[in-house]
């Protein structure tokens, strides 16, 4: 292989956790192997979070091996355990699938989808009609309940209760690797480092049931220096689908993450050598500016394409340089229904700059809403529709750094 996988992910600082290494290897570098991540459709687009198992994927086929892409079509039925402190919310069989129909759409910007390099499935396929004891007697006995109680994706939940559904989250997981094992010669499974416990499991059972080799190698959380999940706003998550996050909003959220995050962010999320990223990060205060510019380009470029990642950085460029705004995303309204005024709640709420009126009042409260450089903090406050004449437009600002184009059509 042109690449080792695992010095590829030590040298990007991708790498948090790998068993049995040196196996692991001596088997890479014997033939073209498979590894397979799993995504469980919990929403209707993957967020920035989601990005580090498929970025691991990305590595994996750069250093010459097959990905495979697991739907948890039946997973998500029950809802992973790991890191939640609640029950996840039951969803419906009918909403899952269409999950996974929108969510399947969004691999090809990062993965090399040709049949030689890349495949998808979904655990559905077996899980639904499977029987329940069958599925006990095959593998069952292979799992302790002391062993699974000790495991760290479940200790959050103790003083609220585990339920059994969830519970039963670890063995599906790891039957999924036996299958794919049995299925699509897979021997190693990527995930993120709060699955380690989960993983395990897999890849004790294929070398129990199977007598072969199996592995797990898991990536850091995307987390900030204080620790927190990175790809939330105060708008919520930051999603992958430009109709959920817009590809200006995913710019200017990496354009403005910490500097300690600048370098990470590089290395994960962006295919620059190393030394390259080595020498932008080089750069303090100010100069650092810099080199978000080229993360927030680079990355946006990966999920969007070059097209809008352009479009992006000149909208930023513009807003930022005093010209007005003349680039900013435009929100319309109709105006019949504008009449002679609007009350600024409902033109928030109606253009999806904030996501309820609560939302809103919170933004106003907080001195978070400027409009054409007015800073608005009066709930009553009726936008009028004259500041339109002539087919004007209206610069609306949201916090810092969001800009928006009012316009009525």
């Amino acid at each position: 292989m042109s690449l080792n996988f695992i010095d590829l992910l030590k040298s990007r600082s991708m790498l948090a956790q790998v068993a049995h290494p040196e196996e692991l290897t001596e088997h890479l570098a014997t033939g073209k192997r498979v590894a397979y991540a799993g995504f469980d459709p919990t929403a209707e687009s993957m967020h920035v979070g989601n990005l580090m198992p498929i970025m691991a994927l990305r590595r994996w086929q750069q250093a010459g091996h097959k990905a495979v892409v697991l739907m948890g079509g039946a997973t998500a039925m029950i809802g992973d355990p790991s890191g939640k402190t609640e029950l996840r919310q039951m969803l419906t069989t009918e909403l899952i699938d269409k999950r996974v129909e929108l969510l399947e759409k969004q691999f090809g910007r990062f993965l090399d989808l040709s049949p030689a390099n890349f495949a998808m499935t979904n655990n559905g396929d077996w899980f639904r009609d499977m029987k329940y004891l069958p599925l006990l007697r095959e593998i069952g006995a292979d799992f302790t309940v002391n062993r699974m109680l000790a495991a760290e994706c479940f200790k959050q939940r103790y003083e609220k209760g585990l339920s059994f559904l969830e519970f039963n989250y670890m063995i599906l997981q790891s039957y999924d690797f036996l299958q794919l094992n049995r299925t699509h010669e897979c021997t190693v499974q990527v995930g993120g480092d709060d699955q380690w416990s989960n993983m395990i499991g897999g890849m004790d059972l294929i070398r129990r049931k199977e007598r072969k080799q199996a592995f797990i190698c898991t990536v850091p959380l995307l987390v900030n220096s204080a620790g927190s999940k990175m790809g939330k706003t105060e708008s919520g998550a930051v999603w992958l689908n430009p109709d959920m996050t817009s590809p200006y909003d995913l710019f200017q959220y990496f354009r403005n993450v910490e500097d300690s995050s600048v370098e990470k962010c590089l290395f994960y999320f962006t295919d620059l050598p190393v030394d390259e990223v080595r020498h932008l990060t080089a750069a303090k205060d100010a100069a650092i500016n810099e080199s978000k510019t080229v993360l927030a380009f680079e990355i946006t470029k990966l999920i969007h394409g070059e097209d809008e990642a352009k479009k992006a950085r000149d909208q930023a460029k513009s807003l930022f340089s005093g010209s007005g705004g003349g680039d900013a995303p435009v929100v319309e309204l109709a105006r019949g229904t504008f009449g002679s005024g609007m009350p600024v709640l409902d033109i928030l709420v109606a253009c999806k700059i904030c996501d309820s009126k609560g939302d809103a009042r919170r933004l106003l409260e907080q001195g978070g809403l400027t409009i054409d450089d007015a800073k608005i903090t009066d709930f009553k406050f009726v936008l009028p529709a004259d500041k339109f004449t002539g087919g004007g437009s209206v610069l609306i600002r949201k916090g810092k750094k969001h800009y928006f184009k009012l316009v009525l059509r």
